[in-house]
């Protein structure tokens, strides 16, 4: 009889990134309840201990998918810009078709990111992507921001305009048949917000 050995921890530097590909695989197909770091460790072929390594608890593997998804995220806007034009309404055009990008392309890691979950925030890989992800928003509103205007306020405005977009393009448009005919083209919205912000910047 051929004797069956159990899992054993990897030691070729790519448990890590196993572990999170596998905790993405369950996000995709169970969303953020059915993450497990035993299942994870099966699906990565290690023993049910070997995660401990790197994560101390399921916030620790939570926090690290959190990250890659914050880097996606990032690269997703960066992409958009590098192939932007030079106006800072081609730029503000850009980041928010990367970040609808970023949802249709990885919609179970921007549900996560935005779902309210907990994560680490002192870990060094959440704060660096998240950092970056926001100084993006942050450096393309900039020229936008009109005189006597806390920075803030125009970035939560474009976030929050381009983010509900992308939520409701992923789920309530997807619900009703009806708006698939009157939806507006993002670029549409985008319109009258640049018509807004050049005014005020104008004044």
């Amino acid at each position: 009889m051929t004797e069956v050995l159990p899992p054993r921890r990897k030691r070729d530097g790519t448990l890590k990134t196993s572990l999170i590909d596998a905790g993405v695989d369950l996000l995709r197909k169970r969303g953020a309840d059915g993450l497990s770091l035993r299942e994870c460790a099966a699906m990565a072929g290690v023993s049910h201990a070997a995660p401990g390594y790197h994560f101390k608890n399921i916030m620790g593997l939570s926090t690290a998918i959190a990250a890659r998804g914050y880097k996606l995220f990032s690269e997703a806007m960066t992409t958009r810009l590098d192939n932007a034009g030079p106006s800072d309404a081609d730029r503000l055009a850009a980041i928010c078709h990367g970040y609808m990008d970023y949802a249709s392309s990885h919609p179970e890691l921007f549900l996560f990111i935005f779902s309210g979950q907990k994560f680490n925030e002192a870990d060094d890989e959440f704060r660096l992507y998240s950092a970056k992800a926001y100084s993006i928003l942050r450096e393309t509103c900039a020229p936008l921001v009109p005189e006597n205007t806390p920075c803030e306020e125009i970035e939560v405005l474009v976030w929050s305009l381009v983010h509900g977009y992308a939520q409701l393009s992923m789920t309530r448009k997807k619900d009703n048949p009806q708006l698939n005919r009157t939806w507006p083209a993002f670029d549409s919205l985008l319109k009258h917000l640049n018509r807004a912000l050049f005014a005020a910047s104008a004044n």
